[in-house]
This record gives C-alpha cells, sequence and structure tokens, in this order.
C-alpha cells in the first residue's frame, strides 16, 4: 500500500466518503423513523380522519367537528380515552404575546393549543405539577411546559401563578399545571395549554356538525377490532351529519353522502411519515425523501466500491508476478483470495474509521442542511459492533471479484510474460465507470429540476403583491385602538395602504374552512366546500388582489356588513355565471343571506402544491396581524415610522414584524433543503467518481507511456496526445448521459406530481447535466494527461 499511495488514497478517501455519506443519512433516517415510537400504548392510540370521496378519490382531513368527540365518548364502549386540540390561530388566541401578570412588557410564543385534558392523557404527558385529572377544568386555567415556567418563573414555583395572553388583563389566566416539555420526536410540541371545556368560540359551535376544526384521537381499549370499530363509526353520518345537513336546507341524498364519507383511524405511530396526504398544519416528514436519500447514500457507497474493484483489477499485471510466484512454491487459490480479502478487509477498517471521522466533522454543517439536532451516538453501545460489521460486510463485497479475478492467474502465462498488463476487465472496468458517471448525472439532473422548480415557486405569479409588506403581529394587543393605529399608519408618507385581518396567503395564519351554497336554492346532494375569511375594507387594495368584478368593501355602507366578495373558483363551483347582486349562504352564518358584491381574481392563497379553492371574504376584524404596503425603497426609515407609531399606541409592548415575501419562502423550506441536500450529495458522488477517473487515467498514462514517447518522436502534438488520452473516458461519459437522462426525467417527473404548479423538464437540463459531467472528467484526467504529453520521449522509451 506505501508503494501505490495514489491507488490507496482513493481506495481509502473514497469509502471513507462513501462511509460519512451513509452514517450521516443512517442518522437522519433513525431520527425520522423514532418519532412517536416511545409512546405508552401506542398500539392503542388513534388520530380520527375524515376520509371523503371527490373525482374518484379518498381526500383525508384531519378536522373534525366539535360534537363528534362527545359523541363518540358517549355511545362507544371501546373508547378508552378520547381528546381533542383546537390550533389557537383558528380563534385568534395566537400566535400569541404573553407575559407575567406582575410583568408589563409580554413575550412573543407561538406554540398555543385549546385542548381536552385527556388528550395530555392520551399523548403520555408527564405532570411534573398540578392535578391531571381536573388541571385544564376552569375556563381560564392554563398548563404549560417545563422550560416555559423556568424561562417566566426562574427560580421560582409557576404553580398557582398568573398570566396575561394577548394584553387580556380582564382574564388572567392561571397556571394549573406544569408538564415535561414533549420529545423531539413527537409529532407536535406545543408548550400552552388551554381548556377546550365552558370555552364558546361562537354560538352553536359545539352542536355543530357542519364545522371542521378540531383534531380527534382516540385510545382504544384493548383487543378493539379495529374494522369494526372503523365500520361502526359511520353510523354517525346518518345519525348527526346528514340531519344537520336537512336542517341547514340542503337537499340531501343520504345513500350517496353516506357512501362518500367515513371515518378512518390513523395510528399515533404513522402521522408524523404517513401524513403527506393529510392537511393538518403539522410539521411532517416524508417517507419518499427517507427511501431517496438512504438509496442516494448507498450509491455512494457502491461508486466507492466501484473505485476499488476497478483500481484492483486495473493494477492487476503489478501483482501478477506476486502471484505466479507463490503460486509455483505451491500457494493454493483458496491462500490468494484469503490474503487479498484480508488486504481488502483492512482498507475497509481504515476507511470506515475515517469515514465516521469525517461524519462527525460534518454533522453540524448536515444538521443546517437538514434543520436537524442531531447528536453523534459516541457513546452507543452499537456503534463499534456497526463499524466491525460493517467492515466485514464492504471489505468481502468489495474485495471479493479482485481477489478471486487475481487468484486466477496461472503462473505459466505470467512467468512467459504472456499476461497483457491490464488487458482482463476493461470492458467491465468501462462499464463500471459508466455506472458511477450514470449515477452521477441522474443526480445532476435532479439538482437542477429541484432548484428550477424552487425558482419557478418564487418567482411564480401568484395573484397578489408579497413585495414591500411588512406584517405586525399581536395586533389584538391594540383592542380598541386597532383601528386608530391602522389610520395613523396610513398616514405615513412611506406607507401606501395597510390593513388588519389574520387571513393572509402565507403559512401559519388562520384558516376557516367552510360550506357555501346559493341562498333560496340547494345544490344538490352537499354545498361546495371553501374558505371564509374575514378582513376590512383595505384588504383586496393592500394585498394587490385583482377585483375583476363588482366593487370593494365600503366602511360608509351598513349593508356591507352581510355582504362577500369572492374568487373566481368558488363562483364557478356554485355555478354563479353572473355572480355580482347573487345572494350565497354557507355554515358559519347558519344559512342566512350573504350579498355578492364582488368578484376577484382567483389567487394562491396556499402553497402551489395544491390547487386554488373556494373562498368567500366577508368585512369584518380579525385582530391579530396588520399588513402594511410600503411604497419607499428606505425600509429601515419606514420600519422605525412604523415602531414609533405602534410606541405610541402600545408602549409597554415591543412590536414584532415580518416581511410578507420571507414568509411565502418559508412556506417552501422543505424543498429549499432538499435541494440543498441533493446538491450535497450529488457534489460527494461526483468526487467520488472523480477519484476514481483521476486513478484509472494515471494508470492508463503508465501503461500507454511508451506508445505517448513513440507518437511524440513520429511528432505527434500535444493536442492529439490529450485528445487521444481523453476521448474513450469522454466517450463513457458520453454514453452516462444518455442512460442518465430518461431515468433522470422519470424520477424528477415523478418528484414533481406533487405540484399543481410546476416547471416542465426541457432538453437543456440534460444537456447541461451532461456538459458538467463532461467538464468534471476532463479537468480531472487533464492533470494526468498533460504530464504524460508533456514527458520527454526519452524518458518513455529508455527501458527500450
Amino acid at each position: 500500500m506505501a508503494k501505490q499511495k495514489m491507488y490507496a488514497f482513493v481506495k481509502i478517501g473514497g469509502f471513507a466518503i462513501g462511509i460519512a455519506a451513509c452514517f450521516l443519512i443512517a442518522l437522519f433516517i433513525r431520527d425520522e423513523l423514532s418519532y412517536d415510537q416511545d409512546i405508552v400504548n401506542k398500539d392503542d392510540i388513534f388520530r380520527v380522519l375524515n376520509d371523503e370521496l371527490a373525482d374518484g378519490d379518498w381526500e383525508k382531513y384531519v378536522w373534525m367537528p366539535a360534537p363528534f368527540a362527545n359523541v363518540v365518548k358517549n355511545e362507544y364502549p371501546e373508547v378508552e380515552k378520547i381528546g381533542r386540540f383546537l390550533n389557537s390561530e383558528l380563534f385568534g388566541a395566537g400566535p400569541n404575546q404573553i407575559r407575567r401578570v406582575d410583568k408589563l412588557q409580554n413575550v412573543y410564543e407561538e406554540r398555543f393549543v385549546y385542548i381536552d385534558q385527556d388528550l395530555l392523557e392520551i399523548w403520555g404527558s408527564k405532570w411534573l405539577q398540578g392535578d391531571p385529572e381536573h388541571a385544564l377544568d376552569d375556563p381560564n386555567s392554563l398548563v404549560i411546559t417545563k422550560s416555559k415556567a423556568d424561562k417566566f418563573f426562574p427560580g421560582e414555583n409557576a404553580l398557582g401563578r398568573a398570566m396575561i395572553i394577548s394584553d387580556d388583563v380582564a382574564k388572567p389566566r392561571k397556571i394549573t399545571g406544569v408538564i415535561a416539555d414533549f420529545p423531539k420526536n413527537f409529532h407536535v410540541n406545543f408548550d400552552f395549554f388551554m381548556t377546550i371545556a365552558g370555552v364558546v368560540f361562537y354560538e352553536g359551535e359545539q352542536m355543530n356538525w357542519l364545522a371542521t376544526n378540531y383534531h380527534t384521537y382516540v385510545r382504544l381499549k384493548k383487543g378493539t377490532d379495529l374494522v369494526k370499530f372503523e365500520s361502526k363509526l359511520s353510523d354517525i353520518t346518518r345519525k348527526y351529519y346528514i340531519p344537520q345537513k336537512k336542517a341547514s336546507g340542503q337537499q340531501v341524498d343520504e345513500n350517496k353522502i353516506a357512501s362518500e364519507h367515513r371515518y378512518k383511524l390513523q395510528p399515533i405511530s404513522e402521522i408524523y411519515l404517513g401524513s403527506a396526504d393529510v392537511g393538518d398544519g403539522l410539521s411532517h416528514g416524508d417517507m419518499r425523501f427517507i427511501w431517496l436519500f438512504g438509496s442516494v447514500a448507498g450509491f455512494i457507497l457502491l461508486l466507492a466500491c466501484i473505485n476499488f474493484v476497478n483500481l484492483s483489477t486495473a493494477k492487476s499485471a503489478n501483482r501478477a508476478i506476486e502471484v505466479g510466484l507463490r503460486k509455483t512454491v505451491g500457494s493454493e487459490r483458496s491462500g490468494l483470495v484469503n490474503q487479498f480479502l484480508t488486504e481488502s478487509l483492512l482498507i475497509s477498517f481504515i476507511s470506515i474509521s475515517l469515514g465516521v471521522v469525517l461524519a462527525w466533522l460534518l454533522l453540524p454543517l448536515f444538521n443546517t442542511l437538514a434543520a436537524k439536532s442531531l447528536v453523534f451516538p459516541i457513546t452507543a453501545w452499537w456503534l463499534a459492533p456497526l463499524l466491525v460489521i460493517s467492515s466485514l460486510v464492504i471489505g468481502i463485497v468489495a474485495g471479493l471479484y479482485p481477489a478471486f479475478y487475481l487468484s486466477g492467474f496461472k503462473p505459466i502465462q505470467i512467468l512467459k510474460g504472456q499476461l497483457s498488463r491490464g488487458s482482463k476487465g476493461s470492458g467491465i472496468r468501462s462499464s463500471l465507470v459508466v455506472f458511477q458517471f450514470t449515477t452521477s448525472i441522474i443526480l445532476i439532473i435532479g439538482t437542477f429540476v429541484i432548484y428550477r422548480q424552487v425558482n419557478f415557486i418564487l418567482n411564480a405569479k401568484v395573484g397578489y403583491d408579497r413585495d414591500q409588506i411588512v406584517l405586525i403581529h399581536g395586533a389584538g394587543t391594540l383592542d380598541k385602538k386597532i383601528d386608530t393605529f391602522k389610520d395613523e399608519i396610513k398616514k405615513l408618507p412611506q406607507v401606501k395602504n395597510a390593513s388588519v385581518s389574520d387571513y393572509l396567503p402565507i403559512k401559519g395564519t388562520k384558516r376557516n374552512g367552510n360550506g357555501f351554497w346559493q341562498f333560496g336554492k340547494t345544490k344538490e346532494n352537499a354545498s361546495v366546500s371553501g374558505q371564509f375569511w374575514v378582513a376590512d375594507e383595505n384588504y383586496i387594495e393592500t394585498l394587490g388582489i385583482k377585483l375583476i368584478a363588482g366593487r370593494n368593501f365600503s366602511r360608509d355602507r351598513t349593508t356591507d356588513a352581510k355582504a362577500v366578495i369572492i374568487n373566481q373558483k368558488l363562483a364557478k363551483d356554485l355555478n354563479l355565471k353572473d355572480p355580482v347582486g347573487k345572494h350565497i349562504t354557507n355554515w358559519s352564518n347558519s344559512g342566512n343571506d350573504l350579498e355578492v358584491i364582488g368578484v376577484v381574481e382567483d389567487f394562491h392563497y396556499e402553497s402551489l402544491k395544491e390547487n386554488i379553492e373556494g373562498l368567500c371574504i366577508q368585512l369584518g376584524i380579525s385582530p391579530g396581524i396588520v399588513s402594511v404596503k410600503v411604497n419607499t425603497s428606505d425600509m429601515k426609515g419606514a420600519l422605525k415610522s412604523i415602531t414609533d407609531v405602534w410606541n405610541s399606541q402600545a408602549p409597554n409592548q415591543p412590536i414584532r414584524y415580518t416581511f410578507m415575501d420571507q414568509s411565502f419562502a418559508q412556506m417552501y423550506d422543505d424543498v429549499n433543503r432538499m435541494g440543498l441536500i441533493f446538491t450535497s450529495f450529488a457534489v460527494l458522488a461526483i468526487i467520488v467518481a472523480c477519484l476514481g477517473l483521476f486513478a484509472l487515467s494515471a494508470f492508463m498514462v503508465e501503461q500507454r507511456s511508451k506508445e505517448i514517447s513513440i507518437r511524440k518522436v513520429l511528432g505527434a502534438s500535444v493536442r492529439s496526445i490529450l485528445s487521444l488520452l481523453t476521448g474513450n473516458f469522454l466517450m463513457l461519459v458520453l454514453i452516462s448521459a444518455v442512460i442518465a437522462s430518461p431515468i433522470g426525467w422519470y424520477m424528477m417527473q415523478e418528484w414533481l406530481q406533487d405540484y399543481e404548479y410546476k416547471i416542465t423538464i426541457t432538453w437543456d437540463i440534460f444537456v447541461f447535466a451532461g456538459l458538467v459531467a463532461g467538464f468534471v472528467a476532463i479537468v480531472t484526467i487533464s492533470f494526468q494527461a498533460i504530464r504524460a504529453a508533456l514527458i520527454d520521449p526519452a524518458k518513455g522509451l529508455r527501458s527500450e
């Protein structure tokens, strides 16, 4: 090994890179697969899903009607516990500003939730203080996590203390319980828990089967037949859901609704990785990413194994004399195989050791790319056995073919000089190089497609203006001063307009799913689904949404209190050919009359992964966020002026603002992360492939040194020699590009199916990928080729 330093470096270095990639991905996969696996009685705990048949496909929804839990609890003996939680954003409680009752300054916190006490027990929450049975009985009670108790009451006892949420000093919330923080590998991660018991969000909500806002979990008694229980749940549709639809004035086909609506139970252990098709507003992993990144890491390791095989067989002639002499003095083939496998195992052990060290060094960077907090398992009991077993497996797999290949040389051929140097296995080596570059080019194609899709999304025309819009959060603390605040903001010379509404076309703002139908008429079988938002008269102008028919809201018209503006999609769904002046109604208004006064052009209020759905906007106040449209390039000066106005209205509360364009980009953080990780592994794959190509080109130059010298003596130019040495390798890269293009197209076409709005994969992507691979190959080979082309011919022919 010492005599062949470069080849040893390529073998060990390539293996180390492959091992590091595999180790990091293994940590990532291990963390992803660990979610919700340590919950007590997890096999009996499920999340209830609404499953509805639409256009031939079953679509899953996590939101359940408020009375569902009580009905199931009282009428189904199979149920041991059932509990709900409600994202606090739905009813303006959060994200929130919160403070101690004896402090003036609020702190901005995000993870608030309304919850049933039984759900904390179902989740297995560990109570540190308070009564696990009755802590949330009082409507003004509050349970917090240990980390928040320490934050707000350092060195003090938080139990029994009071906190003010959203500056609502009239309703201080008493801390009645402290629980341990949820593990990082739990699918929810809330910190503040407010009770659902006794809270009225709107009149009739707790008996409304048509409005669905609650996440519902159930723990079944052991031995319950899951299939039979799900079947029994369908009775709820006929007993409660259909009668209320009839009572709302809708024409109903009972059998059709019953056949197209069912309740399904999702095991809690499958929520994190099994909810790609469930819109629940929670953070999730994606099993496809696990398979993808695992496959990529495996391929990188395979590329390193290919380098080992290629270089071992290519350098076979250098060991031919050794093999011949050993066989002549009586060595058996099995002994030679053992020798070569031992060498392979040694290289494997060294490589894995270096790879683990490299993984440890790269872990902080990988955590940044993957948005993880992975910890290197240096003290884990399984680490040492894993390294030993991996060394054995990789060493044997990578060394088996070279061992049998080298040990198969016949002594008589070697001693007579009949063994052609490097001739055997050249076809196999070429095939393996093609495989390496095919894999690398596929990764390059994937990288190009991902970044084009991200660029397409971030620059797409979404139907509203997201640039230079400042979002001021926690505006609900202004209470009655909010109109004054907005008016003062609009007077600023740097401000074009301002609007008050929690409903915005970005992630993390309020949503309100609803059903709509024409007033005085019925839509056969069911209402049309869509979003029902509340906004002020400046909303459409501030966001730059295009009004294509009718007029905007006006505070001067008292009749606008019962007026709405709808988008084109809702007009189409309701079959309103000339919507302005027509009257519609919805669940939230209990069937009361709403006049359509305007129609806006469809805009993307959700991710571009989803189709635009119906939207209805009613005039009103939802005071959590103030959107400010700035009309100056001096953003710093504008922010100072806005802050001054805020301080004049809320001197004891810190202003908190974000920017809409940044919030829009955050909707696609997962795609960006995937692109970064994909790019990183593509670079690693190319590095491994190029290491092998560099060593093979050095071997080729060594083998053809006499030929090159003779050509130079006969007048060959440096260019012609470079062409001679690089031509074969470039042909292999070209073949790789031809093979990789259809494979890469198919894989990325499948990935793009997640998006309703996406790029078209064009031919230039494949050309660029091939050119990148070709350029990298030329650069890799050129060092050896140029050195060979410039060598003195006399040195190459000296032995002759």
